[in-house]
Order: structure tokens, then C-alpha cells, then sequence
């Protein structure tokens, strides 16, 4: 069963600090529980049919390592990404629009073949990375550090 779950909020910070945040592969482990360590294998910005690579949590203090292949970049307003979640391949993005004031509209989106018990827990994972991001982003800017 494909399932998809969709996970919203203003950033008070512009369009563009919002999308250098989450195009910064190494510091996605700042708002993504599950990941240790980010980078772009060979370096460089994201890009459509790059990878990925993390290192991700496991329970009992374990780690894996884990590729996603980066499937979307259309920046400052979307990318999109497709790797594992488990023993599924599940799909995830990222969606900006500009709104009021130098806010951004920001949504993150999942689409994984799980079963229903699973739902509520990859919800419960976006709706806090997506509350970290806006912490991340919103400090930075009140600093003057997002680059």
C-alpha cells in the first residue's frame, strides 16, 4: 500500500535562505533524527540523478550506511529524493513558495509502500524535522548566518 504524508509550515526567513538550508546536505543531521552524517558522493550541489549518502541511525546505538538518489532540484522551489525507508524505497521532497513578508510556505512530503501502523510514525518523523528546519532557519537568520 503507497501511502503519503505531507507535513507544513511558514519559516519566517526568504524563499532562498530556506532552500541553502536544505540543499546543505551536511546538515541535514541538524533536523533529520534518523541521519548522523550527510554529503553529495564527489561533492558538489545536489543535482538531479546525484547521490545521497548518510550515515543513518539504528536503534541500539547502531549506525548503516544509506543512498538516496536525488531525483528533483528546482530551486529555490522544489527537490525531491528516492532511497530506502526501512525494506521499502520510499520517496520524499521538498516544496517552497514565497508568501507574506520574506515568510516561505514550506511543505515536505513522503510517498512509501508501508503498512498502516508505519503511517503514523513517518508522520510523527516529518512534523519534527520540519519544526527543526524552521528553528534552524529561523535563528540563522535573526544571526545573519544563513548563507
Amino acid at each position: 500500500m503507497t501511502f503519503r504524508t505531507e507535513s507544513r509550515l511558514t519559516i519566517a526567513s526568504s524563499i532562498d535562505e530556506v532552500w541553502a538550508y536544505l540543499a546543505d546536505v551536511g546538515r541535514w543531521p541538524e533536523w533529520a533524527p534518523t541521519v548522523l552524517a550527510g554529503r553529495v558522493r564527489g561533492g558538489g550541489p545536489i543535482q538531479p540523478g546525484s547521490r545521497v549518502e548518510q550515515r543513518a541511525k539504528l536503534m541500539l546505538g547502531l549506525s548503516r550506511s544509506r543512498n538516496q538518489e536525488v531525483t528533483v532540484v528546482e530551486p529555490p522551489t522544489a527537490m525531491a529524493f528516492a532511497g530506502p525507508m526501512g525494506t521499502s524505497t520510499a520517496r520524499w521532497g521538498m516544496e517552497l513558495k514565497p508568501v507574506n513578508h520574506g515568510h516561505t510556505d514550506t511543505m515536505m512530503w513522503v510517498e512509501v509502500d508501508l503498512t498502516g501502523l508505519l503511517k503514523g510514525r513517518v508522520q510523527r518523523v516529518s512534523d519534527i524535522e520540519m519544526v527543526a528546519i524552521k528553528a534552524a532557519v529561523e535563528s540563522a537568520a535573526r544571526k545573519g548566518a544563513v548563507s
